[in-house]
């Protein structure tokens, strides 16, 4: 992971003001330096460069570190106390949300749409949201606007359902983990259930949906899956709960996912 814009350099009092700022915001949000540097795209040494204010960081830098810190770079540099921070163990538990992320083909159709049915609770696809917003399929939204775009409108549709206030069980988008102020709406105003599973469990339900695409170039496809997984794991490591979908099925997984629900509602 490389750190453009940024180099050691000899400690400075504003430098030293913006590390112990960078510090307590970080501790303030319960982010390890491997999750923050996951989340801004730097290395954990670049930060522990950072945090011990000999890190000559570049305007461009400062605000990735800052955005996913939930701040802004002038906020990191004021010499004055920061508003409240939410912490990222927990601060939704009784949200009327229960969302279920993880990459395509962890079961979060399957398992939502069944401890929906099994709850009484509506069952919501974001991605039919974001469709619906855009007025085509996500294939044209992709063809014609781009990835960018997209992931404007989900934000909007999960910021929708958020102020609703309704309680529903969500299917995320894959990568909705790595648009970072939107998983950080989605942590603060539900439950997250991460749907774990083995990449060759990913593979063989895209294929029984349908999707022969990845069957084009199996080991290359196979190789960027578990590539993927990888690069997210942190990202989906920081859902409230993991459920197994390889080591359970996708039965006790329905099981296991009501249980999370149930004994939520009833805290």
């Amino acid at each position: 992971m490389s750190d453009p814009g940024g180099e050691e350099s000899g400690s400075s009092p504003i430098l030293e003001r913006l590390a112990g700022r960078v510090r307590t915001r970080r501790q303030d949000l319960a982010l390890t330096l491997r999750e923050l540097g996951a989340r801004a795209e730097v290395s954990e040494r670049f930060l522990v460069l950072l945090e011990g204010g000999r890190a000559n960081v570049s305007v461009t830098r400062l605000e990735d570190i800052a955005r996913a810190l939930g701040t802004t770079a002038a906020d990191l540099i004021a010499d004055r106390p920061f508003e409240p921070a939410a912490p990222s163990s927990r601060v939704a538990a009784h949200g009327p949300l229960v969302a279920l992320i993880g990459l395509r083909g962890a079961g979060k159709t399957t398992v939502g749409a069944a401890v929906a049915q099994r709850l009484g609770l509506p069952f919501v696809e974001l991605d039919e949201r974001v469709a619906e917003r855009a007025g085509m399929s996500l294939a044209q939204l992709f063809d014609l606007h781009g990835v960018q775009y997209y992931r404007r409108l989900e934000r909007e549709a999960l910021e929708q359902l958020v102020a609703a206030g309704e309680p529903a069980i969500v299917a995320t988008g894959g990568g909705l983990v790595a648009e970072h102020t939107t998983y950080d709406i989605l942590r603060r105003s539900s439950i997250t259930v991460w749907l774990k599973a083995k990449p060759q469990d990913h593979w063989s339900r895209v294929v029984a949906q349908g999707d022969a695409r990845p069957m084009a170039d199996r080991t290359g496809a196979m190789n960027e899956l578990e590539g993927l997984l990888r690069a997210r794991r942190a990202l989906y490591e920081r859902a409230d709960h993991v459920v197994d979908t390889s080591s359970l099925g996708l039965a006790r997984a329905i099981d296991r996912v009501v249980k999370i629900v149930r004994e939520a509602r009833a805290a």
